[in-house]
């Protein structure tokens, strides 16, 4: 075990090759897909997956935010084109959630001092199990009920009881379409924040939390979420650091194909509809959440919390890693799927309406 270690000396940096190259760029190109089109910034996907590449967490967690900011902006001028943005609403939510991430850093601080990477991964780990699971869980259930009740999207019973809170002062939100008081984003956003800055992902709390709480339409939220990443992975790389935490290398490797990832995601939204968005965001949140679940174990082990066998160990590393990459894939094929029936819904409607006139 690595107790009341220094920080800084407690973590290390992967030896960089070839295939790991390769698997960074295209883990980057996955994760802006899924930025682009759910708007979460795709952390809870390249977290996991650089942790199973051999990263330590809290690395994973920094280097993560690092390459945020610069992918989220490209995003964001994409959505907001679309008419997928409310800058009101980023305003009040990115502002709490800089101070969340600046709290959630010191906590990390505070366990990587205490019980070294092992501790710190495990940690990582456990939050992303138990948020993923919930959000997931949730999110995949309201998008599927959608579907089979033939809408665009539900309506949150939650969002519409929030607009009744009448106090001051109310703020309009007009590309959300809603109307709320000023301290319903706020926690909000400091909960966004604060989860960014403990596990890389903000996103899956900052989306479902427009969604089901200010009301806003799933395409927005996504999109809004995109501006808010870029407020917090700006804090959280300048943090992370000069702290010495940042690997730049996997800043840039993933971020090469992010880059790419995040304009044709951000152009599918524009090609399905609106419950898809959560269907796929459940459904890699929920398998995202698998993957990491099966190396709890082997932290626990490297804490000597429990003793399993060499063989396990590596098993369950190899396990998880198979598992989130065809999750990845999975999805990638979902949302390219989605866009190509959405876009030749469109066409054979362009089509019929010419015929008509």
């Amino acid at each position: 075990m690595e107790h009341g270690v220094d920080a800084a000396a407690a973590i290390s940096f992967i030896q960089i090759d070839g295939t790991v190259v390769l698997a960074l760029v295209v883990l980057g190109f996955f994760g802006g897909l899924l930025s682009g089109f759910i708007g979460s910034g795709g952390a809870f996907v390249l977290t996991p997956g650089m942790m199973s590449l051999g990263v330590d967490g809290v690395v994973a967690v920094a280097s993560n935010m690092a390459h945020k900011f610069p992918k989220a902006i490209v995003g964001v001028i994409k959505r907001r084109k679309l008419g997928h943005f409310d800058l009101r609403l980023c305003i009040l939510m990115v502002i709490p959630a800089i101070a969340g991430v600046v709290t959630g850093i010191y906590v990390q601080r505070l366990i990587l001092d205490a019980w070294g990477k092992a501790g710190s991964n495990l940690y990582i780990s456990l939050i992303f199990v138990g948020v993923l699971s919930i959000v997931g869980i949730y999110t995949l259930l309201d998008g599927r009920n959608a579907a089979k009740s033939g809408v665009d999207d539900t309506t949150s019973a939650l969002a519409e009881k929030v607009k009744k809170i009448n106090i001051w002062p109310m703020v309009n939100l007009k590309e959300a379409n809603s109307t709320v008081s000023l301290w319903i984003p706020l926690p909000l956003g400091f909960a966004t924040g604060l989860l960014a800055a403990t596990i890389a992902v903000g996103g899956f709390i900052g989306v479902p939390s427009m969604i089901y709480v200010v009301g806003a339409p799933s395409f927005v939220a996504s999109g809004t979420e995109l501006g808010i990443a870029f407020g917090m992975g700006l804090t959280g790389a300048f943090t992370w650091a000069t702290a010495g935490f940042v690997d730049f290398r996997l800043t840039a490797l993933i971020l090469a194909g992010s880059l790419v990832g995040v304009q044709v995601g951000a152009i599918g939204t524009s090609y399905v509809r609106p419950y898809m968005i959560k269907i796929v965001s459940g459904t890699v949140m929920i398998l995202a959440g698998v993957s990491r679940a099966i190396v709890i174990p082997t932290y626990l082990s490297d804490l000597d919390m429990v003793t399993i066998s060499d063989g396990i160990y590596g098993f369950l590393k190899t396990a998880s890693l198979i598992l989130l990459f065809a999750t990845l894939i999975g999805c990638g094929l979902l949302i390219v799927g989605a866009m190509y029936k959405g876009k030749r819904s469109v066409v054979v409607r362009s089509r019929t309406a010419v015929q008509v006139s």
